[in-house]
């Protein structure tokens, strides 16, 4: 969100599904950032499988929480994906790369906390435009 985040979450081992979708990301982060916005909160995720089961969405409609349509083959808009990019720059570029799977969390954590907010929030302010962008040239690719 705009001027602020979160912790980098990071799920445990095994698969990401639609009951640990709502007890790890849902409940402590998105309902908790709902009550502090009020109406003004609008959700955006990807289509990943876990985001659509009922549980997920039975969760979201319970605690009023409006999801912003987004089409299951859309171009790739999502702000989080040039976050992902960023990040995954910042662990290449390291004097010392993780090289473990024991390594990659801490630092993982250690360049979300160093990335500079500016960078978060010219992503979420960039939406209007690139959605514009992508209607003009009727949802072909656009550049970033």
């Amino acid at each position: 969100m705009l001027g602020s985040r979160t912790d980098l979450h990071i799920f445990d081992a095994g698969s990401v599904n639609g009951s640990r979708y709502c007890n790890e990301i849902l409940l402590p982060y998105v309902r908790l950032f709902r009550g502090a916005m009020g109406l003004q909160f609008l959700f955006m995720d990807d289509n990943a499988t876990c985001h659509r089961t009922v549980a997920a969405e039975q969760l979201l409609e319970s605690e009023d929480i409006e999801l912003m349509d987004w089409p299951a083959r859309s171009p790739d808009l999502n702000p989080i994906e040039h976050v992902w990019d960023f990040l995954s720059r910042r662990l290449a570029a390291r004097t010392l790369p993780p090289v473990t799977i024991r390594e990659l969390p801490l630092a993982l954590q250690d360049e979300w906390a160093a990335m500079p907010q500016q960078l978060t929030d010219t992503l979420i302010l960039s939406m209007g435009r690139r959605c514009e962008t992508c209607l003009a040239v009727r949802g072909d690719h656009i550049p970033y």
